[in-house]
């Protein structure tokens, strides 16, 4: 297999480093990083945005699985600012309590593509401790993010990301920018947490079933779809036609009929 400066990516942690500068100048202008504030990147790699934003800001925490990695980022840290590197898997670690009661983090990273959808929903439950995130991920995936009612990319995705963060996506990303290259196109999107969300759930664990039932089975009516939860008639007293399919329903429509249940 290929190397890429020494290194052989390895395909079970999703590896593909970003090389492209003009890439990753276009990263670092979004962020914006600066001196005090408490950047996390999320799988530094090679180093291709870990070491610029160092410069920015002096200092970087950063997760890494891949262990043959760490020496070869802390070398190329020396005399650039304070890295820290914690060792392990991005899905079991605490964000919350890194941050701890001090200034909330800014997270930054190249998502594997392979885990980006349980990584996201892990970071979401801990955005109480987060300022903002930019995330390099697969198109498609920052299309649900973004998606609205009605449209095609709509799913439990778009409904959980968007009840806990304004979603901003802001550039594309092709396949050459990286090595390897990945089979698909890739997205630089920002989430900015909410700092309360935009619709008042009484029982979030009851809004996430709701959501997730719904969307389980997407071509099937809310009536069929949500049977056990609700009854028709109680969707209807919402002001939603239990014959809907979950596409077409809002945030504030998910969070009524997640409300409405006794």
């Amino acid at each position: 297999m290929k190397t890429v400066h020494g290194h052989i990516p390895r395909k079970r942690f999703g590896q593909n480093f970003l090389h492209d500068p003009g890439i990753v100048a276009r990263i670092l202008a979004a962020v914006d990083a600066r001196p005090g504030q408490r950047l996390v990147e999320i799988g530094p790699g090679l180093g291709a945005i870990t070491l610029p934003l160092l410069r920015a800001c002096g200092r970087l925490e950063a997760v890494e699985l891949d262990r043959d990695l760490i020496p070869r980022l802390v070398e190329q840290a020396r005399g650039v600012g304070e890295l820290v590197i914690h060792h392990g898997d991005v899905l079991d670690f605490d964000f919350a309590a890194l941050a701890g009661s001090g200034e909330k983090l800014r997270l930054v990273g190249n998502l594997p593509y392979n885990i980006s959808t349980p990584l996201l929903f892990h970071l979401l439950a801990q955005a109480h401790a987060i300022a903002d995130m930019h995330f390099m991920l697969q198109k498609e995936v920052v299309e649900r993010m973004a998606a609205g009612p009605g449209e095609e990319a709509y799913s439990r995705l778009s409904v959980m990301v968007q009840y806990r963060c304004r979603v901003q996506p802001l550039f594309l990303i092709r396949p050459g920018a990286f090595n390897p290259p990945p089979k698909v196109d890739s997205a630089f999107v920002r989430l900015l947490p909410h700092p309360r969300p935009p619709v008042a759930v009484a029982d979030e664990t009851r809004f996430a079933q709701v959501v997730q039932l719904a969307f389980g089975q997407r071509r099937k009516t809310l009536r069929n779809s949500l049977k056990g939860l609700l009854e028709s008639s109680a969707i209807a007293a919402c002001g939603i036609d239990p014959g809907a399919r979950p596409q077409t329903l809002s945030l504030p429509q998910f969070a009524a009929l997640a409300n409405a249940i006794g």
